[in-house]
Formats: structure tokens, sequence, C-alpha cells
């Protein structure tokens, strides 16, 4: 019986956790629904809601389905009671309608007085005793029973109530997805109607985030090659110390090997001994093998990936009150043909001049200009995270930073409404979804 406990404590987890989302998107929303101007992240925004709005209303469903197993399980509890109580009942009758028979076999003297003995008079004293305990007992669980059914039939009473309140939200939900959906309907007919307009916001996108990934590409690779660089200095220098540390035994056991006498033994002819020349020489020009990533050799880096990789889906958002209004990857709009690849998500604030934090340890690797913001790229072993469209910055390259730390301030977004920045996650060259890095 514990398990059905346990669903519904986590089905009203996921309820209260749906109903937290959509309160966020829904302010989030109330920010861009007034606006005249029909954008992409009102649509993208309106999207996320109605996913959320549609999960919110399985999540009630499951939870009808829950008070109706309830109620199922109820009756059928109510029914092997009853079925116990009237057994009992019947059990009962029985013992009061056989004692009425004989109730002149029963005076409690006479039974008694009639023993053949002492002992056993003490054994019948103890049979009436035992005897009357038991007709306590059966009345006893009689009650019991009645009132476990009693209890049993007001709880169906409250999960009956519970389940009406929960068909009503849904029917509320429902009626607000239906909203929401006609809402959506209009912002896509806006937008559509001014595809032109949006090809050029796509386009300069497309131009920005190729200026962008450009930018931070050149950035990993000078720190891929430096580490290469000093990966193979300290190398070459490992294999010197090895040579001269070889260079210097050879010479100390050259020096205490005896001389040979050439003069004392004619015939006797001494010869340097070589085992295997070849070997010897193969084994020096043997290539080093080339590591999976000279982003990962030394310790620091180590260190730094592995918890980097063990904080995945517990690092803290860039800014707070964030809100992603495009996502990782491609974005279509609907009902037309565009289409624009995201290198990392767009996250709108309630304002520009929002703080914008580091979300992990790191190093400061660049701080620079695309002309219309600035953006913030930091090392954290062989991962990366670009921070842009700020509009301005209070760390400098070189800076070692921590988790949390304020790196720059948010810039405007593309319609002047609010704040906005671009956050992208890098693994050496390749990006990947940060959305699954960042804690919900």
């Amino acid at each position: 019986m514990a398990q059905p406990v346990q669903d519904k404590s986590q089905l009203e987890k996921e309820r209260q956790e749906l109903q937290r989302e959509l309160k966020e998107i829904q302010n989030a929303y109330n920010k861009v629904k007034g606006q005249k101007k029909q954008t992409l992240g009102q649509l993208t925004v309106l999207n996320k809601k109605i996913n959320l709005q549609e999960q919110y209303i399985n999540a009630i469903s499951k939870e009808i389905k829950s008070i109706d197993d309830d109620v199922y399980l109820s009756n059928l509890e109510i029914y092997r009671l009853q079925k116990q109580l009237d057994t009992l009942k019947a059990q009962y009758a029985r013992t009061v309608v056989y004692a009425y028979k004989n109730r002149s076999n029963y005076d409690y003297l006479n039974f008694i007085f009639s023993a053949n003995s002492f002992n056993d008079a003490v054994k019948r004293v103890t049979y009436l005793k035992s005897y009357r305990a038991y007709r306590e007992k059966q009345v006893a669980t009689i009650l019991e029973t009645q009132e476990l059914i009693a209890q049993r039939k007001q709880q169906q009473l409250g999960r009956k109530e519970q389940k009406n309140a929960a068909l009503g939200n849904q029917t509320k939900q429902v009626q607000e997805l239906a909203e929401q959906k006609k809402e959506k309907d209009a912002v896509v007919s806006q937008l559509k109607s001014k595809e032109k307009e949006l090809q050029g916001q796509i386009a300069t996108k497309k131009k920005r985030d190729r200026d962008l990934q450009n930018a931070i590409t050149a950035i990993v690779r000078r720190e891929i090659e430096a580490a290469r660089a000093k990966a193979k200095a300290e190398a070459d220098a490992k294999a010197k110390a090895d040579a001269d540390a070889k260079a210097k035994a050879d010479a100390l056991a050259k020096k205490n090997t005896p001389a040979t006498n050439p003069v004392s033994n004619p015939a006797v002819t001494t010869k340097p001994i070589v085992t295997n020349p070849t070997a010897t020489v193969a084994k020096r020009n043997e290539p080093t093998k080339k590591p999976d990533s000279y982003l990962d050799l030394n310790a620091k880096d180590v260190a730094l990936n592995t918890s980097f990789q063990t904080n995945k889906a517990r690092l803290p958002w860039p800014v707070d009150n964030g809100i992603v209004t495009m996502r990782f990857g491609n974005n279509q709009i609907e009902n037309t043909k565009l289409t624009f690849d995201n290198p990392g998500i767009t996250i709108s604030t309630p304002s520009a001049g929002v703080p914008v934090k580091a979300v992990f340890d790191g190093e400061v690797v660049g701080v620079y200009n695309l002309g219309d913001g600035m953006a913030v790229t930091i090392r954290h072993g062989k991962y990366f995270t670009t921070y842009s469209n700020l509009s301005g910055v209070s760390i400098a390259k070189g800076t070692a930073v921590k988790t949390g730390q304020q790196i720059g301030r948010a810039g405007k977004d593309d319609d002047g409404n609010g704040g906005q920045i671009d956050f992208i996650l890098m693994i050496e060259t390749k990006n990947i979804d940060p959305s699954p890095w960042l804690r919900r």
C-alpha cells in the first residue's frame, strides 16, 4: 500500500512544479503580450506556455485517474468489510439464539455446582469467563468493522469532492489552452504577413551568429594550440632530461668498466656489446600518441572537466528570472519556410542591464566587441561558455572567475522591449545544447 502514496506524492510534486513554471512563463508572456509588434520571441514564449499548459492538463488527468483508482479500491474494501460484518453479525446472532434456547442449562450456579470435582468446577468457571469474553470480543469486532466502513465511506466522499474540484480545474485549463491557441494563431498570422521583414531579421541574426561563432572558434583553437604547444614543450623537456640522465649513466658505466690489456692475451679481441641497435633507433623514433584532448591533460583541467560534467543539470542560470525565447539548434516559424539555426540559446530578461553571471569556475579567454554588443568567453577546462549581447563587461581577459560572479550586464533585445543575452556552450569546437546543463 506504500507505493500508491509515493505515486500521489510524485503526482503532487509534478503538478506543483508545472504550476510554478506556468506562473513564470505567464509573467514572461505578459511582458510581450501587449506589444503591437509581433516577434519571434513572443511566439516562442507562447509555444512554451502552450506546451506547459498541455503538460499541466495531463497532470490533472493523472490526478483524476489516481482518485478513480482510490475510489475503486475503497469500494472493494467497503464490500469486503461489509461481507465481514455480515459474517460477524450472523455468528453473533447464532451464539445469542443458542444461549437463549439453552438458558436454563447455563445457569451459572447450577452449571458450576454440578461439577464432579473442585478442579472440574474451576474449569467450568474459566470456560464461562472465556465464553463471556468471546461474546464481548464479537461485539467489539462488529463495532470496529462498522466504524471502518463509516471511515471508508467518509474518505470516499472526500475523494469525490477532490475529483469534482480536479474536473473543474481541468475544464478551466482546457478553456485557457483553447484561448492560448487562438492567440498563437493570431501571432503566427501576423508574423506570416511580415515574412519579408522577418527574412531581414533572420539574415541579420545569422550574420551576427556567424561572426560570433567565428570569434569563439578562433579563441578555442588558440587555447587548444597553446595547450598543444605546452604539452609538446613538456614532452620535449622530459625527453631531453631522460636523454641527459641516460648519457650520464652511460658515461659512469664506461668509467667504471676495467680496461682490457690486448698484450697479455692477444688471442682475445674485445668488441662493444650492442643488444639490438635497430630496436633502439626504432624506439627513439616511435611517434608520440596524440591525446584525445589537449585541454584534458594537466591535473587542473582534468579536475575542472570532471567537476563541470558532474554538475550537469545543476549549473546556475547566467541571469536571474530569465526565460529561453529561442532554443538551441533549428528554429522554424510555423506555417512559413523561415528557419534559422541557433548556436546556443537566447534568454530574455525582464529588462536590459540586469547582471550576467558566470555559470561555473573558469578563466576569461576572450572579451570582444561584435559591433552591436560585447561578448565574453570563459574556459572551463575543455568546456567553453560564451555570453553575448552584453551592454557592458566588468572583467578582463585572463581573469579567473568563480561560479555566480558577475561578468557584465544584459543588452537590449532586438525590439528594445526588454533585455536579452545569447548563451553558448561548447566542448572545444563543438556546440552543444546548454538547456540540459542549466538548473531547472
